[in-house]
């Protein structure tokens, strides 16, 4: 048996990196002394899985994490425990019970949704805003991806499911998040001011949260 744990990172925390963030995860379910199962070996330590790391600095509204367990236990038990050892700014969210056959949230991923604030005092927000609706009818776009082997050119058009605007200076979209193929939203901006021809304005990006594929539609990673 295993448990998805929907989790909510922070802004006050959101420059804490995630290995520093999986040792306080380990912290709190030692502390809650939940029945959490362990490797085997000289030196056993938690079964914790990411679905994905967050990018520091960027805060994460339902992260999941899958944490195997070696007792029967309800997820509303599990989630109450867990919550009153963990920090303020670092909550469980909600819990789903499921076998240990179920595949892992990482290999599931597919997309995630960002929401990207502009700054509102940069010259090139409102040029960058004006040019969604360009980037959206574009057929392809050209941008260079850093990927484990260098930096290569790609076509990243097809890598954006999604993508509106919320208003004057927010956009919020749903882009690549696998293995096959990754669209950051610093590159999505970076594009975005280049079909501008501006430059890419600061902004505050929060991952709202994330996506697997079923049935042809993306559904969200915690409800598949």
């Amino acid at each position: 048996m295993k448990m998805w744990l929907t989790m909510e990172k922070g802004a006050r925390i959101r420059f804490t990196g995630h290995l520093d963030l999986m040792r306080t995860m380990q912290r709190a379910l030692r502390r809650s002394g939940l029945p959490v199962r362990y490797s085997q070996g000289f030196n056993p330590h938690m079964l914790l899985n990411a679905a994905a790391p967050l990018s520091l600095g960027m805060p994460g509204l339902r992260e999941l994490i899958e944490v195997p367990v070696g007792e029967e236990i309800t997820a509303a038990e599990f989630q109450e425990r867990l919550n009153a050892a963990l920090p303020p700014d670092l909550r469980c969210r909600a819990v789903r019970a499921l076998p240990d056959e179920h595949p892992a949230p990482m290999a599931m991923l597919r997309a995630a949704q960002y929401l990207m604030e502009l700054d509102e005092d940069d010259p090139n927000t409102e040029s960058c805003m004006a040019a969604l609706p360009q980037m959206l009818a574009a057929e392809e776009l050209q941008a260079i991806r850093k990927t484990k082997t260098g930096e290569k050119p790609c076509d990243v058009r097809p890598m954006i499911y999604d993508a509106q605007a919320l208003g004057p200076r927010t956009i919020c979209a749903t882009l690549s998040l696998c293995e096959a193929g990754t669209l950051k939203p610093d590159l999505f901006l970076t594009v975005l001011a280049g079909l501008a021809g501006a430059e890419k304005p600061e902004a505050f990006i929060t991952r709202l949260q994330m996506y697997a594929m079923k049935d042809g539609a993306l559904t969200r990673l915690e409800e598949a």
